[in-house]
């Protein structure tokens, strides 16, 4: 501990023990000396008081264990402290004041819903030119409504045409009257006709009310409410069908991680997050995409307001096409083209940015692309985390438990940037291979070369330097000016390379 190699400061008076005054005839109590090594903390002080008795080594060591379990809890509840004064998001102001931090608007939500309206729409005339898109996009107490309303309001309108021609023909002022044939048999009043509306548009023809061939003008009718209603049967029908069968329902089984992670795979910085299929039905070609939504500002002045840059999850090798049958962890390897390449842990709690992620693929059941999506702020990423396991070898079969998806813990990682720990790594290898080629040019000469040397030089009487060159010497030659020593070794005279 650091308590225990540290020098303690001297007691202060304010802690030396009271004498009290004992009669002259009265012994005073002896009293059982302390263990050595007993540390009294006190808090109010801020620092530590020994005993000054003498050291006994079976003692010391049973104190000195209940002392670093007593520093490690204090140490314990200290980091619980910090993590809650963390997760309560406060920050300082400029007094010192403690105040609350702005929680960023999301673009997208964490259940994929996107957190856009729009407003000012002149041009509402578009959404009648796509109606079945329209009627499809409603919600479903807006669809019932039209539905119900849709088959109401024709049986209606045909009920009261029906209505009409009884009224015109004069078939109501003979009810009565057995030789008056009617356009419809049975048809006495307004209820009647709407009751026979829906016998004809709906196919049922219960017997009791029957169209005659003495009126021609419901002949007509008739053929164009047949006609019309198995149009509206089949426009409300297919609504209804698409609305049900919506492929969006089947997003709520893809899950997505809660936080996102960034650690070291295979030495280089990654983000990361997760994401499994709750279902045994599998997504066919599934393919993963990434977003960055962060506001920037051009060098021209301009401001771009949630700017969105690709985050590549492995398109370039084909790894964002996934076989989605147990859960997946989606790396992102942080290089010179990630928008992360320049970012530290200390400048990621001060970032403000959101990152999406959106899964796609083909239901297998119905063949319909499904699209799932979520997101993650800046505060959701945490540094120096990793997702914890949850596959495990059963017999015959492969045991995923979920009740792990979300977890993670802690692993040592580099609090620099990618850019920082790349030039370290670069710094380290160049060392290295400096190191090694020094060494390897080092080589001492043979004892036969130096004495071949000595013995040419005097016999040569250019009174140059001779240079040399690996297992041989040459004979003559003065190193010209700009060659020389290259990297650690010796290079070898222009003339010696004519001959």
């Amino acid at each position: 501990m650091a308590l225990e190699n540290s020098v303690l400061p001297p007691r202060p008076d304010s802690l030396s023990l009271p004498v009290e005054d004992k009669p002259e005839g009265q012994e005073p109590a002896v009293e059982a000396p302390p263990a050595a090594g007993v540390f009294n903390l006190s808090e109010e002080l801020g620092h530590v008081v020994t005993t000054e008795a003498p050291p006994s080594p079976p003692a010391s060591t049973k104190v000195n264990r209940s002392f670093q379990s007593k520093m490690a809890e204090r140490e314990a509840k200290a980091n619980q402290t910090r993590k809650k004064a963390q997760g309560a998001e406060k920050e300082r102001g400029r007094f010192g004041w403690a105040r609350a931090r702005r929680k960023r608007q999301r673009y997208v939500e964490k259940n994929g819903r996107c957190n856009v309206q729009h407003g000012n729409m002149r041009e509402t005339y578009r959404y009648l030119t796509d109606i079945f898109t329209t009627l499809v996009d409603l919600n479903w107490r807006c669809s019932l409504f039209v539905f119900v309303m849709a088959y109401a309001v024709t049986w209606l309108f045909f009920g009261a045409i029906w209505y009409l021609i009884a009224y015109c023909r004069g078939d109501l002022d003979h009810l009565e009257d057995e030789t008056w044939t009617p356009c419809v048999n049975n048809v006495n009043g307004f209820i009647s006709a709407f009751l026979f509306s829906i016998e004809t548009e709906t196919t049922i023809g219960y017997g009791h009310r029957v169209i005659t061939d003495q009126c021609p003008v419901g002949t007509m009718l008739l053929l164009l409410q047949a006609i019309l209603g198995s149009m509206v049967n089949a426009f409300m029908v297919g609504c209804m069908f698409v609305k049900i069968s919506q492929p969006n329902k089947r997003a709520e089984t893809l899950v997505f991680s809660k936080h996102a992670v960034i650690s070291l795979r295979d030495d280089k910085l990654c983000l990361m997050f997760r994401v499994g299929d709750l279902r045994s039905s599998h997504i066919v070609g599934a393919n993963m995409r990434a977003k960055l939504i962060k506001s920037k500002q051009t060098q021209e002045g301009e401001f771009i307001p949630l700017d969105q840059t690709d985050i590549s999850v492995g398109f370039e090798t084909g790894d964002d096409r996934l076989f989605l049958v147990s859960p997946l962890v989606i790396s992102h390897e942080i290089d010179v083209c990630s928008p992360f390449w320049d970012m530290s842990q200390a400048q990621l709690e001060k970032e403000d940015f959101e990152i999406v992620v959106i899964l796609e693929g083909m239901v297998e059941a119905t063949g319909m692309t499904c699209q799932a999506r979520s997101s993650y702020l800046a505060e959701e990423v945490m540094w120096g985390h990793r997702f914890s396991p949850m596959m495990s070898l059963a017999e015959g079969f492969f045991d995923i438990d979920y009740g792990a998806f979300h977890h993670t813990f802690e692993v040592d990682t580099p609090s620099c940037s990618a850019r920082e720990l790349s030039l370290v790594a670069a710094r380290l290898d160049a060392h290295l291979y400096w190191s090694i080629s020094s060494r390897l040019d080092e080589e001492p000469a043979l004892p036969q070369q130096g004495s071949r040397a000595t013995e040419s030089g005097p016999a040569n009487g250019k009174g140059g330097t001779p240079t040399f060159i690996v297992g041989e010497m040459t004979d003559v030659g003065v190193a010209p000016p700009g060659l020389g020593e290259l990297n650690g070794s010796v290079a070898t005279d222009q003339l010696a390379c004519k001959a």
